[in-house]
This record gives C-alpha cells, structure tokens and sequence, in this order.
C-alpha cells in the first residue's frame, strides 16, 4: 500500500463534516442504550460525553474501566469516524465499562486545522487549562473515576504508518503488541528505528517521560497523572486513505479493549507519577 503523498507541510487529506458525524454519534449512541452527558455548550461548540456500562453482570468478571477520547485536533478526521463506526457496530466486550469523548475540538475539525478557533493546540493544555474546551474537559474527567485503561485516538500526518506510544510506568502487561498486531492486517506499520525523535520498535514508542518535566502536556500526561496507570494514544497515518485510518484504529480499540477485559487488568491506585 503506497502513501498519497498529499500531505506537504501540513495535512492536506480528505476533510469531514464534523457536526454531521456527531449527529450520527448521538444516534448510534441512543440507539445502544449509551448516555450523554454535555459538559460544555457555549454557542456553537458543545462538548459531550458518552456513558455505557458493562453488559450482563458476571460476579466472576471484573469490569474493566476503559476510557477513549478523541477529535482534539482538527485535522485529525479518523478518529471521530472510527467512534462513530464502533457505536454503530456495538460489539464491545460485555465486561467493558465504557467513557467515550468522541470530539473534543470541534471547532478545529470546521477549519480542518489542528487547533481551535482561537489557535490553540488543545492537546498542549492540560497541565494548566487555559482554553474553555480543556478546562471542561479536565473538570469532567475529575467527576470520572479511576480507569483501568485510557485510548486517545490520533493521526499523524508526516507518519510512514500506524504506531503507538504507551505510557506504562508500572510494567503491567502491555497491550501494544496485539494492537500492533491487529492494525498490521489492515494498514502499514510505522517500522522506523525513531518516531517523533523517540525510539521505536515495531510501531511502539515506549517514552521513558516523567510528565513533571514537560511544561506543556497533552490529555495522555493529564490521564496518566490522574486517572490511569496504562494509556494509548494511537497514531494513524494521515497519508494513507482515510478508509485505511479509520479501520486501522477501529482495529487497534477493538484489540485494546479485547486484550484488556480478557486480562482482567484491574485498577491500580492512581496517584501522581
């Protein structure tokens, strides 16, 4: 499969509708028995949260708490897509206790650019949220409860290929294999030695990064910091179809939430790193 070659500088690829795909989010979500929650609506820009608890009770089972998040960057057009198709196909694990934020700037995806309206890169915000969608957005996740695991879904548009970076101090057992695995079917796998400047292997960047010496953090630092002791952010390649993204991160939860309710990874107490 060859890359596009369409993205010079910058993201120059297929563009959504973003309030469109929301509609079908919102739908696909009533239709399967999720909740919303809106947690900002200022004028035009709303923010809303999705809520569905595990299936049928199994007292043997542990209930895994998984987190996705995705839509921070609106030239990012993947990921909201890949949500809304795995709403409408509802296979998730009986024993996933699900949060989903399904577009975080929706403002950015309107002038296909990753910031918002106001030129803010969202994703450097968590630290000290400035911008009214970040603040929300944390004030939300501190009403949340622990999670087990956290997937923030992304693309990157200078990528040769899908890859991942795990944020995973504590050594659980990793799920960045079988999501590597999985996406490999249906998409390139981003095989370089350096990714992003950090070492790599096999699609996996593992930073060894204390998130106290960033002054500037993305979701994954906040979510590590506060709510999660595992987290993924999943990087399609911009340069490829945006078919091929979609169903390459569709892949790669599907893996991610498989591995972990079959592993039963349950909670760690979260604290600061």
């Amino acid at each position: 499969m060859e890359r596009l070659g369409k993205n010079i500088n910058g993201y120059f690829g297929d563009r959504i509708e973003i309030q469109a795909v929301l509609r079908d989010v919102k739908t696909a979500a009533r239709q399967h028995a999720w909740t919303s929650e809106t947690f900002l609506a200022h004028g035009k820009l709303e923010l809303f949260a999705l809520r569905r608890p595990p299936g049928a009770p199994r007292a043997s089972h542990y209930a895994s708490r998984i987190y996705i998040s995705t839509g921070i960057h609106g030239d990012e057009p993947a990921g909201p897509l890949a949500v809304r198709q795995l709403l409408q196909d509802d296979k998730w694990p009986p024993n996933a206790d699900l949060w989903l934020c399904p577009c975080l700037n929706p403002t950015g995806f309107a002038l296909n650019r990753r910031e918002n309206h106001h030129g803010i890169d969202l994703n450097r915000q968590y630290l000290r949220p400035k911008a009214e969608e970040t603040v929300a957005h944390a004030a939300w996740l501190e009403r949340q409860p622990a999670f087990d695991l956290c997937l923030c879904l992304h693309e990157d548009w200078e990528s040769r290929g899908f890859y991942i970076y795990e944020l995973n101090p504590d050594h659980r057992p990793s799920l960045a294999e079988p999501i590597v695995q999985r996406v490999a079917r249906l998409c390139p796998i981003d095989r370089s030695e350096t990714i992003e400047g950090r070492s790599a292997k096999g699609g996996i960047v593992r930073p060894g990064v204390d998130p106290r010496t960033r002054p500037e953090w993305p979701e994954a630092f906040y979510l590590l910091t506060h709510k999660t002791r595992l987290s993924y952010t999943l990087e399609a390649p911009s340069d490829f179809p945006l078919s091929v993204r979609v169903s390459a991160l569709v892949a790669g939860v599907n893996a991610a939430l498989e591995s972990c309710t079959a592993g039963n990874h349950a909670a760690y107490n979260v604290g600061a790193v």
